[in-house]
């Protein structure tokens, strides 16, 4: 054999236009259709995902989840017959798009996982029974243990009785290393809506994963999949064991130069009054806009920053008239530009001053790109955007300045004064603040509330005033927290903190939580904590202690017996013992509020941490940073707060809020009926709801009463008020009737609802506790708002480019808050009475259609037709949009389109008309189609008719030149011709 060498020739490559990615030129439009195309293909007999039936009975499916990559398949049930019919997919994002469509009016809209279900193929196989012998000899083996087997079996009864079946491995021709399988679940949860788990086994690590458990731990679903492929694929077992340890014998839930310059005895920065006066001059007319332009946040070169900033006004605002301000005053020659990328020194700064009334105008424009905190430090508008990225990814504003010295070997100034910089940036940003969801709107119907009790801030409990006696705990909403927005501006004018005249400190008076403002029934909010001092207490107010005592008490078995002992001593307690003697005495000891809040402050934090209500969907609706210990007061506070009590409550203590918020309302009684249950608390409802066997349907939480209840919701119309608890307490409580306050007894929001989504947020925000709680309490209150506030605005953001990708149009919101289609505005001076009738209805019957033009007009002026038409031909919309529906024929924008128009050729300035493209087959049989129809009234005075002919691969153009052929055009009708 010959030793040539075989040169394969290198594959071309090029760049995609819209994101500058080097890919292989035949991938280049399948990259482009993938990443960059706003409209997604429609599913069709050749173009749907991969699904199995599971569920013959119930009509479950197995559907991919997606149409590129692995991933593990969902559950989609379609159930027409029998009694009761039912059609959804279990994932959460189709379900909103389900209701964004509702609420827009397209009724008929199915997610594509429902849609592939028409496509899915016929399978003969019978279902496979798990033999018992199988899972025994598993016990022998000591892969699950004797406790797990009698699960399984009661699973396979129950299964058997049910008939359907109990495993199902789901093959959907994905060819990886992974296989799943479809496994039976008795109860309704969030990780089975359709009570069926998806377990995946990946071979190749040999690890099993359930979503209702973590990875290395066992669970019933990942036991019984084991169980069917040791049956029928036992090669699998032969040579490696699992790595899960079987624990669910014990199964157990678990539960962030001088300032000071002279200039003819003139003092900048100005003190007292005049400050005030300044600092509310920047909040009113230097803010910056909540979305900066793309070119001010890019890297700027450091050659092309200005070196002289000088403000631009060049008349007073406060004073009448126009009155011209001073020269510009040099305030500092030393200032510095911190950039990403490095620093600019020597950079001067000035300020200009009216003659007239003394107000001082600095350097604020952030049109250039900068943004002045100090006079002596600016930060570019890039860096700011970069530390508030830093800080939404928990990362203190301190680390990430220590990684780009590190990075540009450059000492950059005070950290804390690029964290106060920082601060200043946001303060002067146009945040609204909204804190609501776009799909949930303004008034949540079902709402989460729990507390984050490591997010403190350091606070001397002993300096706080006692409120005067005529405080009933109202406080101006807007008010505080623009004072709060004042502290941080005037920092950029003094060089502590101390003399802020703007400082905002702790108090019962004035101490408010953020609530939207469209929300809230008014600026004026409730903060009652003031009512946790005092000595005498009723029944009602004592439970609120009880439980904090609780919870502290629960978080003193984690100290260490040294620091206990520490903490025994400091309250004047024995301090020998055990731990739990010392625990004991201390509890009793607690019973003082003097003793209690000693021990509060060393276990909790100086102040009592930050109490949210979010709503289902992630979005936090209201944050509340506490003074001292958390109370069922705290929620009330800010529910009693809202506009519209939503209709469910979602909290760790129900029955503790239900008693403390119906006695400070005895008139109204927020909760009710059944005091927030959701039935009556007779002996009955309360055993049926032990076994399981109680269920209430809340209907309004899904379609809106019609009539709406007097004082109903606006997004359910009902009056009714329920307070349940989440799933991590609801076995807590010793009251019996607290069995009628569980979220699996109502079917539309067992599964729906994720009342541990307060709990998933806390555990990226106790990421931000070790910077978060070193802030003093303004900074610590006016950062974690900001922090939050992106966090809506992120997961809102998603959501609509969802939504848009669902329904391919513009998407906005209605007048409560959520999110819906834009729809094509009919004009109301088109009277749809004298331009739509009879002669409209025989027109557009398909029996009364010919292809031929003549056929498609009414021959006159038609409003709602030509506007029509503009519609349909509108190339700015979506091509793939469906226009006409006619049994089985579609036809989309795209059809219509390409069927040719006039303006596609060019004449070269010769008269010629062109016959549309689809004329000329109407003139042959079965249509016979006159073809003068087509022409137009002069065709002799034409240069040229062009009739477009199709043969197969390709168009001829047939032309006739009508200039230089003498031909008479007679108006015959010949059949085929």
């Amino acid at each position: 054999m010959s030793n040539q060498k075989i040169f394969k020739s290198r594959p071309k490559r090029t760049t995609c236009t819209f994101c500058n990615l080097i890919v292989n030129k035949k991938n280049i439009k399948k990259h482009i259709e993938r990443r960059h195309s706003s409209v997604n293909a429609d599913v069709t007999a050749n173009h749907h995902l991969p699904s199995q039936c599971i569920d013959r009975n119930n009509g479950i499916f197995a559907v991919g989840r997606t149409f590129s990559g692995f991933s593990n398949p969902i559950h989609v049930q379609k159930c027409t017959w029998g009694n009761k019919h039912h059609v959804s997919c279990e994932l959460e994002q189709c379900k909103r798009a389900a209701e964004f469509t509702r609420r827009s009016g397209l009724m008929g809209f199915q997610c594509i996982h429902v849609k592939s279900i028409s496509y899915c193929p016929i399978s003969s196989e019978p279902d496979i029974t798990l033999k018992e012998e199988v899972l025994s000899d598993m016990v022998k083996r000591k892969w699950i243990s004797e406790n797990t087997k009698k699960i399984c079996l009661v699973r396979k009864q129950k299964a058997e009785s049910e008939s359907c079946p109990l495993s199902q491995e789901v093959s959907l021709g994905n060819g990886t290393s992974k296989i799943c399988v479809s496994v039976l679940e008795t109860s309704i949860s969030y990780y089975s809506r359709l009570g069926r788990v998806i377990v995946c086994f990946d071979k190749k690590r040999n690890t099993w994963h359930c979503p209702c458990s973590k990875p290395r731990n066992s669970c019933p679903h990942k036991s019984i999949a084991k169980w069917h492929l040791n049956q029928t694929q036992p090669e699998l077992f032969l040579k490696v064991r699992s790595t899960d340890s079987d624990v669910f014998d014990i199964f157990v839930e678990s539960g962030p130069q001088d300032i000071h310059s002279t200039e003819k005895m003139i003092l900048y920065p100005p003190e007292k009054k005049d400050l005030n006066t300044m600092v509310l001059y920047l909040l009113n007319n230097k803010k910056l806009p909540a979305v900066l332009p793309k070119d001010l946040c890019s890297p700027q070169n450091m050659e092309t920053l200005p070196k002289h900033l000088i403000p631009i006004e060049t008349f007073c605002t406060v004073c009448p008239g126009k009155i011209p301000l001073s020269d510009p005053i040099l305030i500092s020659q030393k200032a510095k530009i911190v950039t990403f990328t490095g620093i600019l020194e020597d950079v001067t700064t000035y300020c200009k001053r009216c003659g007239l009334c003394g107000h001082f105008y600095r350097y604020q424009e952030w049109a250039e790109g900068l943004h002045n905190f100090d006079d002596h430090t600016i930060l570019t508008l890039h860096l700011c955007t970069f530390l508030r990225q830093s800080v939404q990814n928990h990362t203190a504003v301190g680390r990430a300045l220590d990684i780009l010295e590190q990075t540009n070997q450059k000492k950059y100034p005070n950290h804390d004064s690029i964290l106060h910089g920082y601060l200043h940036f946001e303060a002067l940003t146009e945040h609204n603040y909204n804190f609501s969801c776009v799909h949930c709107g303004i008034h949540p119907p079902v709402v989460i509330m729990d507390l984050h009790k490591k997010g403190v801030f350091s606070m001397p409990v002993s300096d706080i005033e006692d409120p005067p006696p005529q405080f009933e705990g109202h406080v101006d909403i807007e008010e505080f927290w623009q004072s709060v927005d004042q502290e941080i501006v005037c920092r950029g004018f003094l060089q502590s903190n101390r003399e802020n005249p703007c400082k905002v400190s702790p108090s019962y008076v004035k101490w408010a939580p953020w609530i939207g403002p469209l929300t809230r029934a008014s600026k004026k909010v409730l903060n009652t904590e003031y009512a946790k001092l005092t000595a005498k207490k009723s029944v009602v107010e004592q439970a609120d202690i009880d439980i904090s005592e609780e919870r502290l008490s629960s978080e003193l078995m984690n100290l260490k017996v040294d620091a206990l002992r520490k903490l025994v001593k400091e309250c004047g307690v024995d301090s020998k013992g055990s731990k739990m003697d010392l625990l004991l005495r201390l509890r009793e000891e607690m019973k003082t509020r003097s003793t209690y809040d000693k021990v509060f402050q060393k276990v909790w934090g100086a102040s009592g941490g930050w109490a949210v209500i979010m709503c289902p969907c992630g979005i936090v609706n209201s944050v509340k940073f506490n003074i001292r210990a958390e109370s069922p007061r705290d929620y009330a506070d800010m529910l009693l707060s809202f506009k519209h009590f939503p209709n469910v409550v979602i909290y760790d203590f129900a029955r503790g809020l239900v008693t403390h918020t119906n006695f400070r309302e005895p008139e109204r009684l927020p909760f009710s009926p059944f005091e927030g249950r959701v039935a009556a608390a007779t002996p009955e409802n309360i055993a049926s709801a032990k076994r399981g066997e109680l269920k209430i349907n809340l209907s309004w939480l899904q379609i809106k009463k019609d009539p709406p209840d007097l004082n109903g919701h606006p997004a359910t119309g009902s009056a009714e008020h329920y307070a349940l608890y989440d799933t991590f307490h609801q076995y807590n409580t010793k009251d019996e009737k607290d069995a009628l306050r569980l979220i699996g007894l109502v079917p539309e929001l067992c599964g729906w609802v994720n009342s541990q989504i307060v709990e998933q947020l806390f555990s990226g925000m106790r990421k931000n506790n070790y910077f978060m709680n070193s802030l003093s309490p303004a900074s610590h209150i006016f950062l974690m708002r900001n922090i939050l506030h992106h966090h809506n605005e992120k997961v809102n953001q998603q959501a609509l480019e969802d939504l848009k990708r669902v329904s391919h149009g513009d998407v906005t919101l209605d007048a409560h808050g959520k999110a819906t289609l834009v729809h094509v505005n009919i004009p109301k001076d088109v009277d749809m009475a004298d331009h739509c009738g009879e002669q409209c209805e025989a027109l557009t019957m398909t029996s009364n259609l010919m292809p031929c033009r003549a056929s498609w007009t009414l021959g006159v002026h038609h409003p709602l037709q030509e506007q029509l038409v503009n519609y349909v031909l509108d190339e700015d919309r979506p091509m793939n949009e469906l226009i006409v529906k006619d049994g089985q024929t579609c036809l989309t924008r795209e059809n219509f389109v390409s069927l040719g128009l006039r303006r596609e050729m060019d004449s070269m300035g010769k008269d010629v008309y062109i016959v549309d493209l689809h004329i000329p087959p109407t003139w042959l049989l079965p249509s016979s189609c006159d073809p003068f129809l087509c022409l137009p009234l002069d065709p002799q005075k034409k240069d040229a008719l062009i009739f477009p002919l199709w043969t197969p691969g390709h168009f001829l153009l047939c032309v006739c030149c009508t200039a230089h052929c003498l031909w008479t055009i007679d108006r015959i009708n010949r059949p085929g011709c």
